[in-house]
């Protein structure tokens, strides 16, 4: 067991250290990784800025057009054109733009590939709400509500795309992170934008993900992105699968080898039980076999004593004895098959194996028959070897005693079970033995084969269903056994 114990102590040490090792590597490239989301994070929102930078310019462009038709709309028809007004009309050649009355009349338009777009059509305001999310700009200093509606020009689009590219590829590249490991993409009010390396099945369930990512807080803070409008977002992650796995295997290993172990042991156990078994029958067979032939002349020689006038008490007494030979041989017989159980009165058959015992034994042992009042148990028993139960019994009582003191039989019910104590003013027994007295083999005396009790538990449990323990002892005082039967 100790070197048992030294095993498993060094396999999981050392196992500690690869899984500190691989913990402090993988926290490594987790700091690394959170480093280049930062980074990256920044170049977005500089990007980002520099978009916004481009949206206003072209604004004011739009602006600067707006103006410049407004000059060239307000001058007479035979004056001319300012080449600058000119220059600011002709150099848009990216910003589709329209410019309509208060009557949605197109009075100009540059830059737009839509064929419906022509001057003179009037627009539906739905019609002008599809071609721009923008406001539009109002020139109201030239017939009261002129107005020039603008998209954003190709180039700030493939700009505007380009980020936004940038940025799907941002929260993909956190989600399917470099390092590996557990990770949910979070806002601030801490709803779930993405996640990553998680069980597929699992995220399907209800509530799993928010547990996921406090399991992740409790163990690694997260990692803060601050976006181009000031607003914040968190990353959450936990250790790798792989590293959970090598922390947890020794473990399974463990458990492996101890089951492996326990089914070994169950399998030598049941071997040697089934051994056991078969010394035992093959023993008592052998005795029953052996006391045949001179019980046989005894069952003789007592016919022959009552025929030749011999004190009839004498040759009563004898044939009792030769009677009990012959129920002992029986006993042994039946050990090794499926004995014939009967019902019976417990109180009238355990008295009179009582009484026969009392009679055998000195008068320094005292004995006391208690039984239940006013019941009738009934339980269902083979009655040779039952009897041999109590026999044992009362014998080891007899011995733990000296054969001086006291022998208690009383006999109960509880529920569906027939309860039978049997106590003695013996030596008693140290607790610790209380199971090990039925063991084969143990005996306190020195000439004692130790197979008694072992006998006696298996004639009640292995063919009468019950139970027999040491109820209680204290040493000096006396011990009881019981022996519990169902009811019949």
């Amino acid at each position: 067991m100790l070197f048992a114990a030294l095993i498993v102590g060094v396999s999981l040490w050392y196992n500690s250290i690869i899984a500190s090792r691989i913990a402090h590597s993988e926290k490594k490239q987790v700091k690394i990784w959170a480093q280049a989301v930062r980074e990256r994070a920044k170049l977005l929102e500089r990007q980002s800025e520099l978009f916004e930078r481009l949206a206003d310019e072209e604004r004011r462009k739009v602006q600067l057009y707006a103006d410049a038709i407004h000059r060239a709309l307000s001058m007479r028809i035979d004056a001319d054109v300012d080449p600058i007004i000119t220059n600011i009309i002709s150099s848009n050649k990216n910003i589709p733009v329209i410019m309509v009355d208060a009557q949605n009349r197109i009075l100009s338009y540059r830059n737009v590939d839509d064929p419906g777009i022509r001057d003179g059509v009037r627009l539906s305001d739905s019609a002008l709400r599809h071609f721009t999310n923008y406001k539009p700009i109002v020139d109201s200093k030239y017939n009261g509500a002129n107005r020039i509606y603008y998209q954003d020009s190709k180039l700030f689009r493939e700009i505007k795309q380009t980020i936004e590219s940038y940025m799907n590829s941002f929260i993909s590249e956190v989600v399917l992170n470099a390092a590996s490991v557990p990770v949910i993409y979070a806002d601030e009010d801490g709803d779930i934008l993405a996640f990553g390396n998680l069980d597929p099945l699992k995220v399907k369930e209800e509530g799993y993900l928010k547990q996921q990512m406090k399991r992740m807080a409790s163990e690694n803070d997260p990692i803060e992105v601050v976006l181009q409008d000031g607003s914040k977002q968190y990353i959450y992650y936990s250790a790798s699968e792989l590293l959970s796995q090598i922390q947890i295997y020794p473990y399974v290993q463990f458990g492996i080898i101890a089951l492996f172990l326990f089914i070994a042991y169950y399998a030598f156990s049941t071997a040697r039980k089934s051994e056991q078994n078969k010394v035992w029958v093959g023993m008592s067979k052998e005795t029953a076999h052996q006391l045949g032939t001179p019980i046989s002349s005894l069952v003789g020689w007592v016919e022959y004593l009552k025929s030749s006038g011999v004190n009839e008490n004498i040759v009563m007494e004898l044939e009792k004895d030769v009677n009990r030979l012959e129920l002992i041989t029986e006993r042994f017989s039946k050990i090794g098959s499926s004995p014939e159980l009967k019902k019976a009165d417990l109180c009238s058959h355990l008295r009179e194996s009582f009484s026969y015992l009392q009679s055998r034994t000195s008068r320094q042992a005292h004995f006391v028959f208690e039984p239940a009042e006013g019941e009738d148990l009934q339980a269902r028993i083979n009655a040779p070897l039952f009897d041999w139960v109590i026999e044992n019994l009362i014998k080891n009582a007899l011995d733990a005693m000296n054969g001086t003191g006291e022998i208690k039989m009383k006999i109960g019910r509880q529920g569906r079970q027939v309860i039978i104590d049997l106590s003695d003013t013996g030596k008693g027994i140290p607790k610790a033995k209380f199971k090990e007295v039925f063991n084969p083999g143990f005996s306190t005396k020195k000439r004692g084969w130790g197979l008694g009790l072992s006998l006696t538990k298996r004639i009640v449990e292995n063919y009468h269903n019950g139970k027999i323990f040491v109820k209680q002892s204290e040493q000096g005082k006396g011990t009881t056994f019981r022996i519990v039967l169902p009811a019949a």
